[in-house]
């Protein structure tokens, strides 16, 4: 690895147990760790699950934690993906019905029916998608890794996640055409 991790440090001092690096590490990547399991997932207490079980293996594992061997932050998305893979599992990779109310600070109540109805249906194509395809999707575009450091997470090659993402926006682009939002795919 030719540049240093940027978490290193702060994961070295968890590793000591010092109390502010646990503060400012959790500062630093709950919201995007309560995103990713959020969108995987389409349940925000299981996010909020998800998460904390996330942080209960960094604090784990960081005494051990060698820089180099893989970015902090790879290995974090990678825990909270096989996390969310396994709560998926044992809802038998059902579609979501129901997804988080989120406040929308539009402008009026038209505009907070309009963009709510679209989120839904965003919402619901993702989740119809076959797992493999919407990690992909959440991966680069809502958690915005890269697509080197999405194939990392995902343990693919470059091209393999390149394929997968093409598959997920062609599944995305005709469920939303066709509106056909309730079917869900188990391939990739």
């Amino acid at each position: 690895m030719s540049e240093r991790d940027p978490d290193a440090g702060l994961v070295a001092r968890v590793g000591r147990q010092d109390p502010s690096a646990v503060r400012e590490l959790v500062a630093r990547k709950l919201p995007r760790l309560l995103a990713l399991a959020t969108r995987m997932l389409g349940d925000r207490m299981e996010a909020e699950d998800v998460a904390q079980e996330a942080f209960v293996r960094i604090w784990k594992q960081a005494p051990r934690w060698k820089e180099g061997e893989a970015r902090f932050d790879t290995w974090l998305h990678r825990v909270a993906m096989n996390l969310c893979y396994d709560r998926l599992r044992a809802r038998r990779e059902e579609p979501v019905d129901e997804w988080p109310d989120h406040p929308d600070p539009g402008p009026g109540p038209d505009a907070m029916v309009e963009t709510r109805t679209r989120d839904m249906q965003v919402q619901a194509a993702l989740a119809a998608l076959a797992p493999r395809q919407r990690e992909a999707l959440v991966l680069t575009y809502y958690q915005e890794l890269s697509n080197i450091e999405a194939a990392a997470v995902m343990d693919i090659t470059v091209d393999a996640l390149e394929s997968l993402l093409a598959r997920a926006r062609r599944g995305l682009r005709e469920r939303l055409a066709a509106g056909d939002i309730g079917k869900t795919r188990h391939d990739t």
